[in-house]
């Protein structure tokens, strides 16, 4: 009887391993998808790669300010100031003018939905002291959560040579910011929101294009590609995918829906037998650096001039597009309307393709 257990064991192993192929190797980058909640690995590649996580570095300044919340070192309606330095900083951005101010709560929602670097400047100022000094907290909190390959430069993932993560540091710090703070998915899910007389919209279309997608953030940079933590829920069952390096907006959002759909389907078996969790799951590089290789690095390199902006894509056609936006002293509670991406940009057109123009940052 144990003989046939074992034997049946192993014939489940192989087929777990097996079903690999089931989710198309991705051409470039990273992926993953796990269980949200015990962090039981479904699919797994390459998730030790150095990479540039982009504005995905967002999550943690997120994280940093969620912290500050929950030990009463700031609140919701904590004044971010925006300073000269935030300010200066490119797109994408809120655009208000230096010296104005918003709440926290609203600086959160402009720095997960618009992504903006102008505001994740400030808010490193707001409740770092500066910004030196918040990104060292970063880097302790990213060494206390185990992600043992991240090292933060910014608080924002504009290009950095050193500033590199992996699909599996990322999936941690996704899977910690909700487990420690779920009372702040909801805002994850957002696809519109309006911060005094500004209208943003996120650029996360698998929002509105999957079935269950609940989050949770977006990222671009010429060296770094398409990059998305992405989050679904079904049935009360939460998962998270990884994707790094995609070629293309679409192509991220077509590879998230891939693993999660896939994560889904298989989920009930596949965690019949417990293979590994992504904090013990089979390391490809041992110990705890955190440099960049020769493949990002030429990436990196390639990218001094970064190419102009994409075209539209007709699915989402604002999703990754930059815009402008004014700004008032001082911005009132953000009304939040959740709504689709396309209604939520379709008033902001891309920027034509040019040569004079560079790549927003995401």
């Amino acid at each position: 009887m144990r003989r046939d257990v074992g034997i049946i064991s192993l014939a489940a192993l192989m087929v777990w391993g097996c079903a690999a192929p089931a989710v198309a190797a991705s051409a470039s980058g990273s992926s993953l998808v796990f269980d949200f909640e015990d962090g039981h690995v479904l699919y797994a590649e390459d998730i030790d790669q150095p990479w540039y996580p982009a504005s995905l570095t967002k999550m943690m300044t997120a994280y940093m300010a969620f912290t500050a919340i929950k030990e009463g070192r700031a609140k919701k309606d904590t004044k971010v100031k925006i300073s000269a330095a935030a300010y200066k900083m490119p797109p994408t951005r809120l655009g208000m003018k230096t010296g104005s101010e918003i709440t926290l709560d609203d600086a959160l929602r402009a720095l997960m939905m618009r992504s903006a670097n102008d505001v994740a400047v400030a808010i490193a100022e707001t409740l770092g002291g500066d910004e030196a000094s918040f990104v060292k907290q970063m880097n302790q909190t990213a060494a206390r959560l185990g992600m043992t390959h991240t090292h933060f430069i910014n608080p924002h993932g504009l290009p950095a040579e050193k500033q590199v993560s992996t699909a599996r540091d990322m999936g941690l710090l996704s899977q910690a910011l909700l487990k420690d703070f779920p009372e702040e998915a909801p805002l994850y899910s957002l696809t519109s929101a309006t911060i005094g007389k500004i209208t943003i919209g996120t650029h996360n279309a698998l929002l509105t294009s999957f079935d269950g997608g609940d989050g949770i953030k977006t990222g671009y940079t010429c060296a770094s590609g398409y990059n998305l933590a992405a989050s679904a829920t079904r049935d009360g069952r939460r998962l998270i995918a990884i994707v790094l390096g995609a070629p293309s907006n679409s192509a991220r959002t077509a590879r998230a829906s891939a693993l999660l759909e896939s994560g889904f389907r298989t989920h009930e078996w596949k965690t019949s037998f417990p293979i590994a969790r992504l904090q013990n799951y089979p390391r490809e590089v041992i110990g705890t650096p955190y440099e960049p290789d020769e493949l990002i690095l030429g990436r990196f390199r390639a990218c001094s001039a970064p190419p102009p902006p994409p075209k539209p894509e007709p699915a989402t056609a604002s999703a990754d597009s930059p815009t402008k936006a004014g700004g008032t002293a001082a911005a009132p509670a953000a009304k939040i309307e959740k709504t689709s991406a396309q209604n939520a940009s379709a008033s902001k057109k891309a920027p034509r393709n040019t040569s004079k123009k560079k790549r927003p940052k995401q």
